[in-house]
């Protein structure tokens, strides 16, 4: 299977290798992928996708920002579903190779690596890297506590959203998800410093089997993002997804107007990729 070629270098796993949070940083590494890093140097990585797309259906609109092979320090992968960009042979089973880290994700996003990629035969991977989880499981790695959450995205087979709690501060990524019922339950179990919502736009995107261009709705739209993030009480909005896939990507600064007369988010951080937020 092909393998990922960087646009950077190797500046990008470096930084992350080298940091010192006094609490938690995060890197945004476009899509829905980030890097988690916390002050004992727990390292997690969540939908990191390095692939190009499916040109001309999915055309990526932004660099690939590293090799995956570069990776020197994981102590997770985490999946959110089964989606191409979010669990990915090159750009993933690579960091589980280098680093002795697992996949952790939902059934259908380990079936992609057990089967339909077969990460245990192109790569140094092995069964035992693959840890499933569901909606109510909870698991540890070092500083952190992540619990699995019910999300509600329409496209994906098995969703699910993660909350990442630290002293410094509990983050929630909710991979592709839409406006669901139980995130006001989500809010009041947690105080959710930083929320990471997929925002896009309505496009044109051809379709599988034809070709032919159709209209398609993927992530959520400015007023669904604003209203996730409310729902969670949410500090801050962290916006995603915008910027991947020629014709879906939007205008993350238009979310201002939109959450200008809410409680919650208090705030936007608008990153762009390669870029780090603090909790």
């Amino acid at each position: 299977m092909a393998d990922t070629t960087s646009d950077w270098g190797d500046w990008l796993p470096r930084a992350v290798e080298s940091a010192e949070p006094e609490g938690v940083a995060l890197w945004y590494l476009g899509c829905n992928g980030f890097a988690v890093k916390a002050d004992d140097g727990t390292t997690l990585w969540i939908d990191p996708y390095l692939g190009t797309g499916d040109p001309p259906r999915t055309v990526r609109m932004i660099p690939v920002p590293f090799d995956p092979a570069d990776v020197s320090e994981a102590d997770a992968v985490l999946a959110t579903h089964e989606h191409t960009d979010h669990v990915h042979g090159p750009s993933q089973a690579p960091i589980l190779a280098g680093t002795g880290a697992s996949l952790y994700g939902p059934d259908d996003s380990l079936a992609v690596a057990r089967e339909a990629e077969a990460w245990t035969d192109h790569w140094d991977v092995t069964e035992d890297q693959f840890v499933e989880l569901a909606e109510g499981d909870s698991v540890s790695f070092g500083t952190f506590d992540v619990d699995v959450v019910e999300v509600n995205d329409g496209d994906a087979s098995h969703p699910v959203g993660y909350v990442i709690q630290h002293e410094a501060g509990t983050l929630f990524h909710g991979g592709d998800t839409k406006p669901h019922d139980g995130f006001e339950s989500v809010g009041e179990a947690y105080d959710v410093d930083l929320a990471v919502v997929a925002f896009g736009s309505v496009g044109r995107i051809p379709d599988k089997e034809t070709g032919e261009p159709r209209v398609r709705k993927w992530y959520s739209d400015e007023n669904e993002a604003v209203e996730i993030a409310s729902a969670l009480g949410a500090d801050r909005l962290l916006p995603s997804h915008w910027d991947m896939w020629k014709g879906m990507t939007a205008d993350p600064t238009a979310l201002h107007e939109h959450a200008g007369s809410f409680e919650h988010p208090e705030r936007l951080e608008i990153v762009e990729i390669g870029d780090r937020v603090d909790l």
